[in-house]
């Protein structure tokens, strides 16, 4: 398929809007993941960004994600589920494993509830006494009684985006360095303004994380979110730890400490859900906050006890949160909301990707449930 005009010119006057059948404003997970899944059925499509692919300002940057279904709600069970299949097609098209099958070890206080999830929805698991889960994985010190998800995995989250980037742009066009500052929905068509001139889309997909909510509010769309600005640690095994391999960890309470093992490497990833600040996404100080980093290290020293708890690095990660940390997936008008993942939308990138694509299409969907609606607000 021939690549979009982005640019027309009247020979007598000013450049005219560019033009293209579907715009997606951000190249994160859900945007490129939107923007394969129309190239696909052959549309036109172009992924404008304000920086590069994977850039350290957006919030699907970093090495890994976790892939999977340990949730208190039986519904999210289901969804994880259902969110595999794309996953397995995204790697048969680049010929590339991005999901490296690791086992999960969920403990804690609202463990029960997620076993009460998994097991109303036949998700495998299996409960095991505080002291065989020790001895079973002895890399992860467990409070209690311990859930194990054998069919969890280490999502390689870089090598996912570079997939999605190159896939979408083998039938589409990605541009980068331009930023969008206002939609205008006649009825026909969006304008798009952007610092590198107009565009004219039929469909507008916006994608753009903690920018999202100001973006939509230019179209007169509300949508609620709040940006922080989370942290994590990269570990190394200590030096008298033989090297063995290590599970993913998830404390389920309040605190929500967490832990996943880095693709290729020893190193070993840490961090604290929703425990950052919020933020200005503008004004993001990527240094490691000092007080995070405290409690990143006393979780490590808890949970981790054959790694060294000083991190080797530190890297930040911006939430885009809704207030009920359900996702935003809709459509209004001509344009299209894929928004507000709020700290575990990566695992779902590749579905909701197909999702956006169906409501930019005008596809009815009944799979796509109320409660990612923006009415709910």
């Amino acid at each position: 398929m021939a690549r979009p005009r982005l640019v027309t010119r009247d020979r007598h006057g000013p450049a005219a809007p560019a033009r293209a059948e579907v715009v997606i404003v951000g190249g994160g997970i859900t945007g490129m993941s939107a923007a394969w899944a129309l190239t696909r059925r052959g549309r036109e499509v172009v992924v404008l960004d304000q920086a590069p692919v994977g850039h350290l300002g957006g919030g699907s940057h970093g090495s890994c994600r976790i892939f999977r279904r340990g949730y208190e709600d039986a519904w999210y069970v289901k969804l994880a589920g259902r969110a595999r299949r794309p996953w397995a097609e995204l790697e048969d098209a680049r010929g590339e494993r991005l999901l490296r099958p690791t086992p999960q070890l969920t403990f804690g206080p609202q463990m029960p509830q997620v076993l009460a999830a998994m097991t109303a929805v036949g998700a495998a698991c299996e409960l095991l006494p505080e002291a065989e889960a020790a001895a079973r994985y002895p890399g992860v010190a467990v409070t209690g009684k311990t859930l194990v998800e054998p069919e969890s995995a280490v999502i390689a989250a870089d090598r996912a985006l570079a997939s999605l980037a190159a896939l979408a742009g083998q039938g589409g066009t990605i541009r980068t360095g331009v930023r969008v500052s206002a939609l205008a929905d006649d009825g026909r068509s969006v304008r798009v303004q952007t610092n590198a001139g107009d565009v004219e889309a039929g469909v507008v997909i916006v994608c753009a994380g903690p920018w999202t909510s100001r973006l939509l509010a230019t179209a007169g769309i509300v949508v609620p979110a709040s940006a922080t600005l989370e942290q994590v640690a990269y570990l190394e095994p200590a030096a008298s730890t033989p090297t063995k391999e290590m599970p993913i960890f998830v404390h389920y309470d309040a605190v929500f400490a967490y832990g996943l093992p880095i693709p290729g490497s020893r190193r070993y990833k840490i961090g604290i859900h929703h425990s950052g600040p919020r933020v200005d996404p503008d004004n993001q100080d990527q240094s490691a906050d000092e007080g995070l980093s405290e409690r990143i290290e006393q979780a490590a020293k808890k949970y981790l006890p054959g790694l060294e708890p000083r991190p080797v690095m530190q890297e930040r990660c911006i939430y885009d949160n809704t207030p009920d940390t359900d996702f935003i997936v809709d459509r209004s008008g001509n344009v299209v909301v894929g928004s507000g993942t709020s700290g575990h939308g990566f695992k779902f990138g590749p579905l909701l990707g197909e999702w956006l694509a169906d409501l930019a299409l005008g596809v009815t969907l009944p799979q796509i449930p109320g409660r990612f609606a923006l009415s709910r607000f």
